[in-house]
């Protein structure tokens, strides 16, 4: 018998379900502190009725995960959140006026509603930093930026943005591996 990909029973989606619930069930265990087997059955009773009870809606997956460029994306978001929290820290405790903030926009050029949500939530990690607005179709991002009071404070932003955006293709979205999902191509 031939497991097809789109299927529900397919091994990529059991896969994923697995997933979940070993996620759902370490959260509460971390949230009840206690590593116990009351409460890692407990934790897989919850994420059986969440997963069973309040299913959320397939997202479509259309590229492959490349690990050691999803390894570097760690790395490289790790080291912007170090030294964001840094400058942040040193704006909120210098003598002096407030820093000039701004909204500025930013372009992604990422295929995927999900690597673009990803991008959106890197943006809201990094202090300094918030998404205020998502043109979905546009793939174009509002931040509102702490310290936009120089060329080099913007062009430190918009080099980091451009960074996140190469990393989160190379990880995500390489023309190699990308297959647009069965919804897009009824759309079109």
């Amino acid at each position: 018998m031939k497991v097809i990909e789109g299927t529900r029973w397919s091994p990529r989606r059991l896969a994923l379900r697995a997933w979940v619930l070993c996620w759902l069930t370490l959260v509460w265990v971390l949230l009840w502190g206690t590593l116990s087997m009351a409460n890692i059955i407990s934790g897989l009773v919850i994420a059986l009725m969440i997963t069973l009870l309040l299913p959320l809606p397939p997202v479509p997956v259309e590229g492959r995960v490349h690990l050691l460029s999803l390894l570097r994306l760690i790395a490289t978001v790790a080291y912007y959140l170090l030294e964001s929290s840094v400058q942040v820290a040193w704006l909120a405790v210098k003598p002096g006026p407030p820093p000039l903030t701004a909204v500025l926009r930013a372009h992604f050029a990422v295929k995927s509603d999900l690597v673009l949500a990803l991008a959106v939530n890197i943006v809201n990690l990094t202090p300094g930093t918030i998404a205020l607005e998502i043109d979905q179709t546009r793939r174009v991002v509002y931040i509102h930026v702490i310290d936009v009071g120089s060329d080099r404070a913007l062009s430190r932003f918009y080099r980091q943005i451009g960074q996140f955006e190469r990393l989160l293709i190379a990880a995500f979205e390489r023309e190699s591996d990308w297959r647009p999902s069965s919804e897009k191509e009824a759309d079109r």
